[in-house]
């Protein structure tokens, strides 16, 4: 399989976004087509998008697909911040009926993290890595000396009585007007609870929000965790995406 011929896709809350990935440095071939989230974000507007994205690049081989929810087995099990007909579907199969090519579906996350993990802030990082992607919502993936613990979705533990990226993600930051000081207030008070329930050595922070990660990192209160930037930023879930892909193809 050539390093061209695999197309990692991101489905997020407000953007769906897709390229081919080179996997031999772990980057986009070339640069990414991103079309707006439908709304309602039903399945069938959603495949239609993605189809969209990948004719875009005329590619024809092993698609991977992230989704901001729980997936297990190629089926969403949650749908926390898209349509609820995502829920108990079997997406991998709809996809792979669409698109007529080899389809696999992980969590959003996970597939950010699997590929900082690989190629990014968490390369050759031993012991308990956490990725926190701030975006619509807040997702998650947990590492144990570089083994994934799959659809962790710890943006839903509770914080102040309700889940925890109604009051940190990125989308709350926007909604609430917050200066990035407020915000990394609220950051702060997530990142302690995470760092009680899993006393992590590395906490990678992505999502589209790292790409301003100067803005807000600094001011974030000292921790046993170093916390950083995810290296692929935005880019990291279509790279895993194509990496699960791949996977799936050998």
């Amino acid at each position: 399989m050539t390093a061209l011929s695999v197309f990692g896709v991101d489905i997020g809350g407000s953007g769906i976004k897709g390229a081919p990935v080179d996997l031999e440095r772990g980057a986009l071939a070339e640069p990414r087509h991103k079309v707006l989230t439908p709304h309602p974000a039903s399945p069938e507007s959603v495949v239609a998008v993605v189809k969209e994205i990948v004719d875009h690049f005329g590619h024809r081989g092993p698609v991977g697909l992230t989704f901001p929810g729980v997936v297990v087995g190629g089926h969403t099990r949650t749908a926390a911040n898209v349509n609820e007909g995502w829920i108990d579907l079997d997406a991998e199969g709809l996809f792979r009926e669409t698109l007529d090519l080899p389809s696999t579906v992980l969590n959003d996350a996970d597939a950010a993290g699997l590929a900082e993990v690989s190629y990014g802030a968490g390369r050759d990082q031993g012991g308990v890595v956490l990725m926190l992607t701030f975006g619509t919502g807040i997702g998650s993936a947990l590492f144990v000396d570089g083994t994934l613990v799959p659809n962790t979705e710890l943006g839903h533990l509770e914080l102040r009585g309700k889940d925890a990226e109604r009051r940190a993600s990125a989308a709350a930051r926007e909604r609430h007007e917050l200066s990035w000081a407020d915000w990394s207030v609220r950051v702060d008070e997530y990142l302690d609870l995470v760092e009680r329930l899993f006393s992590p050595q590395l906490v990678i922070i992505g999502g589209g929000v790292s790409r301003k990660h100067e803005k807000f990192l600094p001011l974030l209160k000292d921790r046993p965790a170093r916390v950083v930037p995810a290296e692929l930023r935005n880019d990291a879930g279509i790279v895993g995406a194509a990496m699960a892909a791949a996977k799936g193809a050998s």
